[in-house]
């Protein structure tokens, strides 16, 4: 495990605003992504949009549970979860706090959910739930080790433990889902559906029916989403902003009015409306999918 020893601050009046991401053991890379780690008191209450991502979201808390006041699918009533498992969404969550909330976020690489949970990631898209729903008892045994863990390295050992016991390497993803996924995230999400189907010599059909069940969304989507990501990311980086006609051209919409339609539509705002409620100025959330931090690697096999 790798970590980044983030930011921690606490003050005289009792704030404490602590992040912390780190990357799992080198056994786990095929299937986790990184682990981010928050811990905030005092703070004034917020409302915080959880982004479409390349990433199943699987949230542990570690003193209070975790509120999403409106999911991805808004037929999914309003809940709170000691555990959260996500799968890939094209809508925002709203996940809300009232100055305190901590825990660890996993982004989890959607080909490997049959390995860590038991079901392709198909089967959890664009809904949450309690992650003891699909790991049972383990879920609860893991929240309980990261909450006697003395600092952020043993929960992210805790961590590592526990899904390397959970991971069951399953063969049953098609080594042309495979490659269709990891092509489109080399491409940035510029590949089309003949493209993608020519290259696995799929029939674009196929490839959509199978890509959907393993990932959860179509090729199409999930290029939507690949190509958000990154804008989202590059829009709220440690550099200054780049002008979002500038943005729209280097993530590949054909001009910035595409980029602001495709914001609205997985953010639920526009691109500077997001930026200035969530952007790296402020840092209200340190949770689900609110860092900044750079793409991470492809998943192999």
């Amino acid at each position: 495990m790798t970590a980044d020893p983030g930011s921690t601050t606490a003050d005289p009046a009792g704030v404490v605003d602590e992040a912390v991401r780190a990357r799992p053991t080198t056994a786990l890379r095929p299937y986790v992504a990184w682990y981010s780690g928050y811990r905030q008191r005092g703070i004034a209450p917020a409302v915080h949009r959880g982004l479409p991502s390349p990433y199943l979201t699987f949230i542990v808390t570690l003193d209070e549970p975790l509120v999403v006041a409106g999911h991805p699918d808004p037929a999914q009533p309003p809940d709170r979860y000691d555990t959260l498992l996500g799968g890939l969404h094209t809508a925002p969550a709203l996940i809300t706090h009232d100055g305190r909330q901590s825990g660890v976020q996993v982004a989890v690489h959607p080909l490997a959910a049959r390995a860590l949970f038991g079901v392709p990631a198909g089967e959890l898209a664009g809904i949450d739930l309690s992650a003891g729903d699909v790991l049972g008892p383990v879920g609860e045994r893991l929240q309980h080790a990261l909450r006697s863990a003395a600092d952020w390295p043993e929960r992210f050992a805790a961590l590592d433990g526990a899904l390397l016991r959970a991971a069951r390497p399953s063969g049953r993803v098609p080594a042309e889902v495979l490659w269709a996924w990891q092509a489109l995230r080399r491409s940035g999400g510029a590949l089309s559906v003949a493209e993608l189907a020519r290259e696995t010599g799929w029939s674009a059909r196929h490839l959509q029916e199978r890509f959907r069940r393993e990932i959860g969304l179509t090729p199409k989507a999930a290029a939507r989403v690949i190509r958000f990501d990154r804008a989202r990311h590059l829009l709220a980086g440690p550099l200054p902003p780049p002008r979002l006609a500038e943005l729209a051209v280097r993530c590949g919409y054909f001009d910035q009015a595409h980029l602001a339609r495709e914001f609205r539509s997985l953010a639920g705002c526009a691109p500077t409306a997001w930026l200035a409620a969530e952007g790296p100025e402020t840092a209200k959330f340190r949770n689900v999918q609110g860092g900044a931090g750079p793409a991470a690697p492809e998943w192999e096999q």
